[in-house]
Formats: structure tokens, sequence, C-alpha cells
């Protein structure tokens, strides 16, 4: 909304009944009526596009969620008798690259490191147990200690669908499992067997492509500190920093390498939009292409603190709307400056000593500092009482940081999270549980092995 606002552009906005107390709703209504419309469930597109109509709305922007990497949703969109601007890349990339064997099997032609495994959808299970064997004998003869294989859907994101397996006798099972998951929740039962790699480092490389054939990069973040679902919680830019850890390999020539790396599929697949390049390298500097996410991701504001183009931080979502627009980028690699680190903190209402379980209830307190050298980005409104939904994850705030070093930003996150004010109560009277301490004390742990 305030991308669009900062580019001359109206909109609307569309919410489900659990979230009308959200702020995005509230703040939509303040501009009238007419901005802000109720439907049935975020992942009805019927739904949605009835909204762009009736609205007469000419793009849509599928925000972070399963549409953004949904090809069969940007084909609808864009070839519809009244067709819209989808907010991302062609949906021929989106199917190109959303899928994690494909992407695999693209980059291993180009000669581009990926983990070891299947580079194909493998729906036959004897098939996948063969394949599964065959990652066992080879940690064996690595000497790899407690050896064990990922079982993924090809087509999941976020961290969804993947369970690790320890011994070959578990696989089959857990392999139904995956596949099952995979089938209902993204329509696609192809699954993807990888040797579980361990003692790593999850690495990003933001990518900036136009429908003009121009690519550059906001460089590097690590968001390696995640919960138990893989889902991120500190995330910092750049990738790595030597003043974190003591590293056994050369930082800014792996950094290099993988934003390298990155850039070289992006031309092959003629990239067109925003996207993340996820990466994992491991302690000895071996680094491997993870997935594409072919979308805007909750942490894209790490790496757009940490760059400057004619002296400012750009905002990556409102680049994101204009390029998909069919502006071009206007500036070039050598346009943009890095400078400093900047920290995300996704601040949550969950028991990260409980396996981080949710916690629902309603928030009575939701006060952050103001400082010139941090952002807040929140759906929470500060100024009543807020029901935090219980059909969604209990995502409060995100909290950005940055300074002129990795151990200034490190040390405004820590001051900043300290006089965080959230107060709350649930249906038995009890305390609001957040994460704000876990994030505290994780601070520390940032860009290490």
């Amino acid at each position: 909304m305030r991308a669009c606002e900062d580019l001359g552009l109206d909109f609307v906005v569309v919410y489900t009944e659990a979230d009308r107390d959200s702020e995005h709703v509230h703040a939509a209504l303040r501009k009238g009526r007419e901005h802000a419309w109720r439907i049935a469930s975020y992942t009805d597109p019927n739904d949605i596009l009835a909204v762009a109509d009736h609205t007469e709305c000419t793009a849509i922007h599928p925000g972070y969620g399963f549409f953004s990497e949904d090809f069969r949703f940007a084909r609808r969109v864009a070839s519809r008798d009244r067709a819209l601007t989808f907010i991302g890349p062609r949906w021929e990339v989106i199917k190109a690259l959303g899928d994690k064997i494909n992407t695999k099997r693209t980059a291993n032609r180009l000669g581009i490191p990926t983990i070891p495994g299947t580079d194909e959808p493998i729906y036959n299970e004897m098939e996948a147990e063969a394949h599964a064997a065959e990652l066992f004998e080879r940690q064996k003869a690595d000497n790899v200690r407690q050896p064990s294989v990922l079982v993924k859907a090809a087509a999941g994101g976020g961290g969804m669908g993947i369970e690790e397996v320890f011994q070959l006798e578990q696989f089959r099972q857990v392999y139904r499992r995956v596949q099952n998951y995979a089938k209902r929740q993204f329509g696609d039962p192809g699954v993807l067997i990888e040797q579980c790699l361990r003692d790593y480092n999850h690495l990003e490389v933001q990518i900036v492509c136009s429908r003009h054939g121009e690519r550059i990069h906001f460089g590097t973040r690590n968001c390696t500190i995640q919960s138990t679902g893989r889902q991120k919680r500190l995330e910092a830019a750049p990738g790595f920093d030597a003043s974190c850890f003591d590293y056994a390999f050369d930082p800014e020539r792996v950094l290099a390498q993988i934003i390298d790396d990155s850039l070289r599929l992006a031309a092959h697949v003629e990239y067109d939009n925003v996207g993340t390049w996820e990466w994992i390298v491991t302690r000895d500097g071996k680094p491997y292409l993870l997935e594409v996410n072919t979308r805007i991701q909750v942490e894209n504001d790490v790496s757009a603190r940490i760059s400057y183009v004619d002296g400012k931080q750009p905002n990556l979502i409102r680049e994101q709307i204009r390029l998909a627009l069919g502006d071009r980028i206007g500036y070039g690699q050598e346009d943009v400056a890095f400078r400093g680190a900047a920290i995300e903190f996704r601040v949550v209402a969950e028991d990260p000593r409980r396996g981080f379980a949710p916690w629902i209830g309603t928030i009575t307190r939701f006060e952050f500092a103001a400082e010139p050298w941090a952002a807040v980005y929140t759906h929470v409104p500060s100024d009543r009482e807020y029901a935090i939904p219980s059909e969604y994850d209990p995502n409060l705030a995100l909290v950005l940081v940055w300074g002129d070093t990795m151990d200034e930003a490190k040390e405004r996150g820590a001051r900043f999270l300290d006089a965080v004010r959230i107060e709350g109560r649930d249906a038995r009277g009890g305390p609001i549980v957040t994460n704000l301490a876990y994030l505290k004390n994780n601070i520390d742990r940032l860009l290490t092995f």
C-alpha cells in the first residue's frame, strides 16, 4: 500500500473476516470504504478476481503467500478476458523455477553447484527408496556422522513439506506422508530426495531484473537462525562478516561466487522481476544452490538497508511493482553502493522453549521505539486491543535495524528489543508469550557456524 502511494498508484485491499481488525484494513478504510473488500479466503482466486473486476483494478500483487509462486494463478491473471498485470515474474518463469527439481536440473546444466540428490520428479516409491539408499551409501563412504536424507515437496516453499529420514527403514513411511502433503497443499505430488547437509549457513542473494533484460543484485543476507519449522526468525546482511566468526574460507570469494551464479541462472531463464536465490554454504565454504523464490520475500528489506542508490536505501517492493508495470530499472550495478550491516527480527507470539508453539490471545499494549536507524512493519494496531486470529501464524511484526558495522547493528538490535513493550492475555487470563527474549539471545549467533 505504501509503495503504491509512493508511486502515485491507487489500490484496494482484500481481507478475510479473521483479519478485519488488522491495520492494513483500517489503513485502507481511512482512504474510503471502496479501498477494502472482504473475501471468504485468501486462497480463493475467484473471490480475489471478482473484487479486482468490480473495482476495475489493472494489476494484482499476490503478497508473500501461495499465489505469489503459483504459475497457474499468474497465468490466469495474465490471460483472462480482462487481463491484469501480475506483480511478479512472467508465469513461464515462475513455472520454470517454482519447481525445485526443475531448478536443480537447470542449475546442473549450467554448472552451478546443487545439493547431491535427484534432479527430476520422483513419483514412484521404489525409485525414491533406491535414490535414498544411494545417498546413504555415499555419506557412509564419506564418513559423514549421523547420515540422513531429506524428503522434500518439489513445489513447496518456506520450509513446508520437508522431512528428514535417518534410517533407510523409515524412508517409505516418510515418503508417503510428504507426497500426500505435497499433493494436498500444492497440487503436485512430485518429491525431491536429497542428502541432508549439516553445519551450514543459509544465505540468500537478492536479484532485481526488468522486462528489458536488465539484471542487478542487492547483495546477500544470512537467514540461518530459524524455528523448528524452518521459519526464519533472525536475518542479517551481508551474508558473512569477519567480525562475527573466523571463517575457514574466504567469505568475500564465496559471496561473489553465489552472486555470480545467481545472476547466470537469472539470465538463462530471462528472469524479469524481483526474486531470491537461496543457498547453503558449508563450514568449509562449499556453496550449494537450494532453490529460487520467484517472489518478494518477507526479509527483502534486510538487503535494502545496506544498499544505496543515489544515496538512498531502495524500497524493493516499490521496485517490484514498477518493474512489473514495465519500467526499466533505470540504474546499473555500478550505481548500487553497499554500506554497513542490517538485521531483521521477526517478532512472533510463540514459545521457543516449547517448540515455537503459537500463542493465541488478545494484545492490549503494543509499543516500539522510534529510532532513525530502525523500522517496524506490522499489521497489529497500537491504538486499540487486537485479537490474534487463530487462523494464521501469530506473526506480530518485522523489526529492522541497521548500522555502519555489524557490531553496531547488533548493539542497536539488542537495545531496540529491550525497549519493546507487548502485553496481552489469553482466554484464561494468562500473560502473552512472545519470542522477544529468544531474538535477543540469538543476536550473537548471527553469521556464525
